[in-house]
């Protein structure tokens, strides 16, 4: 059974708790095929576990569609801020059946990536509100909403 929540005029404390909430209701039910999942990010993002983002063909074709030269966060120029990385909004180690869902994904500089590391996603929000808060309206329209509304009881 789907479970659909407005996430429209919560606050950032509600949707922390709700994100919260569902995570951990999800993730100590995960299945085989959730760990598979998983494991298919590493396959489809990487060769020979190489760390640079995109060393697949799949990976790059899909890094070139998903980007254009800026960091959507900080809006610098990939190539400044140590290149391209993909980044799981709603990280793999919180919610592993995510790996491959694609509205989870998006290209940030790497500067950003190493920044949010391992974040919750609302968690990540209130870290740039206080403390880059002229780059929060580019973080919160990046919000995984339809992926937070998606998850499965």
């Amino acid at each position: 059974m789907i479970k659909t929540v407005n996430f429209k005029g919560k606050e950032l404390r509600e949707l922390f708790e709700l994100a919260n909430k569902i995570g951990n209701r999800r993730y100590h039910k995960l299945t085989n095929q959730d760990f598979e999942n998983y494991r298919k990010f590493d396959y489809w993002c990487y060769v020979n576990g190489d760390y640079k983002c995109g060393t697949t063909q799949e990976s790059k074709d899909w890094l070139k569609e998903n980007s254009n030269w800026y960091c959507p966060i900080c809006g610098d120029r990939y190539s400044d801020k140590g290149g391209k990385t993909i980044d799981h909004k709603l990280p793999r180690s919180q919610y592993p059946w995510l790996s491959m869902e694609f509205k989870n994904l998006w290209v940030i500089c790497q500067v950003c990536n190493q920044e949010k590391a391992e974040m919750h996603w609302y968690e990540y929000e209130h870290y740039i509100f206080v403390r880059y808060p002229n780059l929060y309206l580019s973080v919160k329209a990046a919000r995984p909403s339809s992926v937070l509304q998606s998850l499965k009881d």
